[in-house]
């Protein structure tokens, strides 16, 4: 999945662990905060519009969601399901005092592994450090009853202690979930659990056999399964029934099973049913099926994504993260995607990227506004704000794709927002900070839907070109596509011409803001002596880098000192928008011929290094603030309504579970992976 990630404008690490609920417009959006971290809620808006028949599929779905969390915890590192539970146990049965360092640190800590689904950072893939004792962590293990000790997976205290202890202590061991290092050996330096046994060269070796030379119609290789070395031997252990991860999978289809008894129409119907053959086989092609009946099933009010889907975890771009967003589709705001959707073709043909590199025929490119009902496994607790699905290029090139933005999250982001003092302190002058206060929340939705819409299914392959030419940095470079393409249409004549602004500078607020967080303030979310290694950030770095270098002959973007502090000044916004065009058909190029060697260069010069006076002045000024850099949600929780013939007659919502009872409800309801259960 192609995923857009909300461009936080927070703060840095802020340690407190207690629990606190804010009024906004009568509804409790904040629920926690710890470390980096605040909790949010979200509003399922206008879930009572739907019909019982759609609330009832709407549940069912969303307990197919659920069912997948342990997965992407396993994927996430192969000891994380084992520190997860005994976390949680010691959490459950701790009788001391809690007002100590180590529990307070051991709380925190807790908190940031069901964040992260797992013990390493969601965002920069780094380790946690531990504010707690490795004493601490033994003597708490040892008051843990045998029984729990051997539900875990460990013959007894002490060999837990350690197995574990190296781990969650030792900052030598799995330092880095995903490493991307320029160098490394990628798989042997990289924690995820997708690989054991095999290094970098051997999985290279092993999926270029499998492809076929000028096949059109590629599956993607290796996304559900883990690969392995045994006795000398390489081979795929596949996600299935009967497979890796079988007894979550068979809740996940169960569940499936009961959502299609409430599909809305035949096309819904069976979509799910080809999701439950796909997971019964493990085939991918089957998955290609499946992808290709629910991208042209656009008739359905309730949607959702459900699977192996996003590769970011992944060093080089082969394996499926688990996760699932259930959604239902916003009508009134659908109208400004739909308008885009409708002219595609335009936006295609008048690309600034070269003309063979554009598709002649646009097909199937199909967007709206969506509620998410439910985010679960990889959209869980940290979630994209807007997807274009499927990935494959020939899928997209021959079917079309689906695009959605998911305004009901970018909602709670802006509301729990308001009044933080982020404009004051960053933001170069009023008339500056009045026009984002003004246009920022419509055109930053909107460049949400240009990238997701049309950016992800712009462009094409030439012939012959492999979809993954580009490796590592893959990821990086076609979100850096995606967002030019974004950019660079939002301020066009055309988004006036069609009625989805009504300002003609409304654009320079994306534009100020962009450029702002692509120089300097996403560098709050990077420790010093960091290098940039998430997708996301690296792509917003590399674009404004570049801009402000290319257009430095002629001033285009400023950087102004003013009483010992740095602000962004744009001079030229229409020449800022042509940089954005010329990058995005370098961009387009090096995608399109699959030039690995220019598209590496581009990274490794403007995407990773960082400026340590710089990054040293932002982490000072965000000191001063009471932002988190890194926001997420707690779920609402859905109960069928039954009447006293036992007949269900109503869906109903309940928004007030914390955070910590809602992780310790989920461990105890919906992890049929986790050892004794």
């Amino acid at each position: 999945m192609k995923k857009s990630i909300i461009l936080s404008v927070g703060l840095a690490a802020c340690m407190a662990t207690g629990t606190y609920a804010a009024e906004n417009n009568n509804f409790n959006y904040k629920v926690d905060r710890f470390a980096d971290i605040e909790v949010l809620r979200y509003r399922v808006n206008d879930f009572e519009k739907l019909s019982l028949q759609q609330k009832q599929l709407v549940y069912h779905l969303t307990e197919a969601a659920a069912y997948g969390r342990d997965i992407l915890t396993d994927q996430n590192g192969k000891y994380n399901l084992a520190i997860r539970s005994t976390l949680e146990e010691i959490y459950k049965n701790y009788k001391g005092d809690r007002s100590t360092d180590d529990f307070n640190g051991f709380v925190t800590y807790l908190k940031q592994v069901w964040f992260a689904n797992g013990i390493h950072h969601h965002y920069s893939t780094d380790k946690f450090t531990p504010r707690f004792s490795s004493k601490f962590f033994a003597d708490e293990v040892a008051k843990l009853p045998q029984a729990t000790i051997a539900a875990i997976g460990y013959a007894n205290a002490a060999q837990l202690v350690e197995t574990l202890s190296p781990v969650i202590f030792d900052p030598t061991v799995m330092p880095k979930r995903v490493n991307q290092d320029d160098g490394h050996d990628l798989i042997l330096t990289s924690a995820c659990n997708y690989y054991d046994g095999v290094n970098q060269s051997e999985v290279e070796t092993f999926y270029n056999a499998m492809k076929q030379p000028n096949d059109p119609t590629p599956i993607s290789y290796g996304l559900n399964s883990r690969l392995v070395k045994r006795d000398g031997k390489i081979y795929e252990e596949v996600y299935k029934v009967g497979g890796k991860y079988s007894a979550a999978i068979e809740k996940i289809v169960e569940n499936l099973r009961k959502a299609s008894a409430f599909a809305e129409n035949d096309k819904q119907l069976a979509h799910i049913n080809k999701l439950i053959e796909y997971y019964e086989t493990g085939n991918l092609r089957t998955f290609d099926e499946y992808s290709i009946m629910w991208t042209e099933d656009v008739v359905s009010t309730v949607d959702f994504i459900n699977g192996f889907i996003e590769n970011y975890g992944d060093p080089l771009g082969y394996k499926g993260a688990w996760e699932s967003i259930v959604n239902f589709k916003n009508v009134e705001a659908s109208h400004r995607t739909e308008v885009i959707s409708n002219s595609a073709q335009w936006f295609e043909a008048n690309s600034p990227v070269d003309a063979r590199f554009k598709k002649e025929n646009v097909k199937g490119v199909t967007a709206k506004v969506i509620t998410a009902a439910i985010l679960a496994g990889d959209s869980y607790p940290s979630t994209p704000i807007g997807i274009n699905l499927p990935n494959a290029n020939w899928i997209r090139a021959s079917h079309g794709s689906k695009s959605v933005t998911i305004e009901n999250i970018t909602e709670a982001y802006d509301k729990a927002a308001q009044g933080n003092g982020f404009n004051a302190e960053f933001v170069i002058d009023s008339e500056t900070s009045d026009l984002m206060d003004k246009y920022l929340f419509i055109v930053d939705n909107m460049h949400t839907d240009l990238h997701e819409c049309l950016g992800h299914g712009s462009g094409k392959l030439l012939p012959g070109v492999s979809e993954d030419a580009l490796k590592e940095h893959g990821s990086t470079l076609e979100e850096a596509r995606a967002d030019l393409f974004a950019l660079y249409y939002l301020a066009d004549a055309k988004m006036i011409e069609l009625g989805l602004l009504d300002n003609a500078d409304a654009y320079k607020a994306e534009y100020y803001k962009y450029i702002l967080n692509g120089l300097m303030t996403q560098l709050m979310r990077i420790e010093p002596g960091k290098n940039i290694e998430e997708a996301h950030m690296r792509n917003r770095q590399l674009i404004a880098a570049w801009a402000y270098e290319h257009g430095k002959k002629d001033n285009v973007i400023e950087m102004v000192k003013r009483d010992g502090k740095t602000f962004i000044k744009i001079n030229d916004y229409n020449a800022l928008r042509n940089l954005f065009g010329s990058l995005l058909a370098e961009i387009q190029r090096i995608k399109s011929e699959g030039d690995y060697a220019a598209g590496k260069a581009l990274v490794e010069q403007y995407a990773v290094k960082v400026d340590p006076d710089l990054h040293r002045e932002v982490l000072d000024r965000y000191a001063r603030l009471d932002i988190a850099p890194y926001k997420g949600f707690v779920n609402p929780v859905y109960s069928l309504k039954k009447d006293d013939n036992g007949q269900v007659v109503d869906v109903t919502l309940d928004y007030t579970e914390g955070y910590i009872d809602q992780m310790l409800r989920y461990s105890r309801d919906y992890s049929p992976l986790t050892a004794g259960k």
